[in-house]
């Protein structure tokens, strides 16, 4: 008997235990993107180009997306300033940035020139020449 009770307890405390876990990373997500966002409006007016990457942790085209970024982005790091946005902060801030910009679908990339204008917008995955080739020509 004791031992059912046991595993009942843990079958129940075991999700409880996860979610709370989970739940406080995403919180932690959630203030670290909302400090690169301040620091993003700081070089902007700096005159640097940006690219705003929205994604999501559950989908598998965003972590490709993220190696790529990680491989590849370190060459253009001192004149492009990357901006990662993830969906499921549920902070008001990332809310405002999905609705200024349309997103409905992950990932999605833009692409802004020092002038804070759009040149280019990307839905999905894309291959490695193809982002570092957007990279380069970002002014």
């Amino acid at each position: 008997m004791k031992k059912n009770m046991i595993i009942v307890a843990l079958v129940f405390a075991i999700p409880l235990i996860a979610f709370a876990v989970l739940n406080n990373a995403n919180t932690t997500t959630a203030k670290t993107s909302v400090n690169v966002e301040q620091k993003t409006d700081d070089l902007i007016a700096m005159g640097k180009p940006q690219v705003i990457k929205f994604s999501s942790a559950m989908c598998l085209d965003c972590q490709t997306m993220n190696k790529l970024f990680k491989e590849v982005f370190p060459k253009y790091n001192e004149r492009i300033v990357l901006t990662e946005v993830h969906v499921q902060d549920g902070n008001a801030f990332t809310g405002e940035l999905i609705k200024k910009y349309n997103v409905t679908l992950v990932p999605t990339m833009i692409f802004l020139d020092s002038n804070n204008r759009q040149v280019k917008r990307i839905e999905g995955a894309i291959e490695k020449s193809e982002l570092e080739g957007y990279l380069k020509g970002l002014k």
